[in-house]
């Protein structure tokens, strides 16, 4: 019908230009961003998905840069270790060229050197943080992230190390009391039976008496002991015996020594004793150790050796002492009616003056006597004494001819320590330190590779979420060009259309001329 009011044409060719300028608008604007989705409108359930995976990703990248964060701290780690796994070996060579008597150079330079190393152990322990208060002394969680979404135990997708009981400082390691000084003793079982034999049973029940200077300086007594069975072996022996020093609070341990027998071995002053019943310890003290027995001083009742000799007008005797450790620090102590008027008071003030010059060497009792011990070699040599006179009596820790002649001569004082005892002992302690330390080590290489392997499964899933989105979300450029084309025709010939439809109405006035 050909109408003036009503350009049906014109409306349709409007209409589909509209259409078509649409198109090749959102064509132009994939081609310029390069996505197929640019807004909930092109394809909301497509976005939706799509920002998921994107999400994820998002998630892992973040988890792979934390995973090569955590990498890098076990490898400072592992480093220090290899450090500290290479000083335990200086610290063997030097306790092995210690431990053989015929050895005739300084032991105090091995030890100097020796106990350098200790330092540097603690060091480097604290560097690598774990140390005893290290940060890193802890359960070291690394979240990679990428796991089940609909698993709360997967989609925490942590790699765990723990550290908590792998610290690597000397007292960790079990070394850090151990010397190659001249000194200590090891025990010998009354059967000779060795503890590291598993054929060795220990069937017997053992109780140990321990003198020992507690944290407060105080001379102090515990039993420890194991009991006996048919299958006891010797490793169980030792297990008991350091639960009974851990449950009194007692900073000594007990250990299999490198020929098979017991050895006691700790930080400070102190002394074992024991019945030696069958196929059980017998006394000895971990540490060097002087004892004054019957000497005048005390006897082996801790009767008073001075006081007798202040009545009757008289004078009592006195005795100096000179003390040295084996870092070569001394100090003299003259025992006399004020300094030594009883065993504890000789006691407190010995060592008084021991700590106050720096002496290592501390005296307590040890059955009734008088005893003085130091975690390395020492000496006590008699430097003058003055006997009683003036019509004193005497007194029961002297014996008859003291009492006798009122006069008063100290016998030799010797010591128990060997020569080899301290370095032996330190072997044992470094050889228990190495095995320490590589569990230390599997844990840090094991973390290393869960690390890796976390990260490897990170980056695979990266790659595949990434394709995923890519699938969904980002343009085909082909076809968007050839759209793009398509959107340029139609247009042109939507507007070329319209001119025709426009121009329809004008047919109308050829009719109108002729009336």
């Amino acid at each position: 019908m050909l109408s003036i009011q009503t350009n049906v044409d014109s409306l349709t060719a409007q209409q589909n230009l509209q259409v078509n300028s649409a198109f090749q608008s959102k064509t132009i604007n994939q081609l310029t961003s390069g996505y197929r989705i640019n807004s909930s409108a092109d394809d909301a359930a497509g976005l939706s998905v799509a920002n998921k995976y994107r999400n994820e990703t998002a998630e892992l990248t973040q988890g792979v840069a934390n995973a090569n964060d955590g990498l890098a701290q076990l490898q400072i780690i592992d480093g220090g270790l290899s450090n500290i796994s290479q000083m335990l070996d200086r610290l063997k060579t030097l306790a092995t060229q210690s431990a053989t008597t015929t050895f005739t150079g300084d032991r105090s330079t091995l030890n100097n050197e020796y106990q350098s190393l200790l330092t540097e152990i603690n060091r480097q322990a604290q560097n690598i943080k774990l140390d005893s208060s290290g940060s890193l002394a802890t359960d070291m969680k690394v979240y990679i992230g990428g796991g089940n979404s609909t698993n709360a135990t997967n989609s925490n997708a942590m790699v765990s190390v723990d550290l908590s009981t792998s610290k690597v400082d000397s007292e960790a390691l079990g070394i850090s009391t151990s010397s190659v000084l001249g000194g200590g003793v090891e025990f010998a079982s009354a059967t000779n039976a060795r503890l590291d034999n598993p054929a060795s049973v220990f069937s017997a029940s053992q109780s140990f008496t321990v003198n020992y200077i507690n944290g407060n300086g105080v001379a102090s007594s515990a039993t420890v002991s194991y009991t006996g069975s048919a299958s006891k072996t010797g490793a169980q022996v030792v297990s008991d015996l350091n639960a009974s020093f851990t449950s009194q609070g007692i900073g000594i341990t007990a250990q299999i020594g490198s020929d098979g027998m017991l050895q006691f071995v700790g930080s400070g002053a102190f002394t074992v004793t024991t019945t030696g019943t069958a196929n059980a310890a017998v006394d000895n003290t971990g540490h060097s150790t002087m004892t004054l027995v019957n000497s005048g001083i005390y006897n082996t009742q801790g009767a008073r050796a001075f006081a007798g000799y202040a009545t009757g007008g008289g004078t009592a005797p006195t005795d100096t002492v000179q003390f040295t450790d084996g870092s070569g620090n001394s100090v003299n102590f003259t025992f006399n009616t004020t300094t030594a008027s009883s065993e504890s008071t000789a006691i407190n003030n010995l060592n008084t003056t021991f700590e106050q010059a720096g002496v290592n060497i501390r005296a307590l009792d040890v059955n009734g006597t008088l005893s003085f011990q130091s975690s390395g070699t020492f000496t006590a040599v008699e430097t003058a004494s003055t006997a009683a006179a003036g019509g004193g009596t005497g007194d029961t820790g002297f014996g008859a001819s003291a009492q006798a002649t009122g006069a008063y001569a100290a016998p030799a004082i010797t010591s128990s320590a060997s020569a080899t005892g301290n370095a032996l002992a330190a072997i044992d302690a470094i050889t228990a330190a190495v095995g320490k330390l590589g569990l230390v080590q599997g844990k840090i290489g094991a973390g290393m590779n869960m690390m890796n392997y976390a990260m490897n499964l990170a980056q695979s899933q990266i790659t595949n979420f990434s394709s995923a989105e890519s699938q969904i979300r980002d343009a085909n450029v082909a076809e968007a060009a050839a759209n793009l084309t398509k959107a340029q025709v139609l247009q042109q010939a939507s507007i070329a259309a319209m001119a025709q439809a426009n121009a329809e109405p004008q047919s109308v006035l050829a009719l109108l001329k002729n009336l």
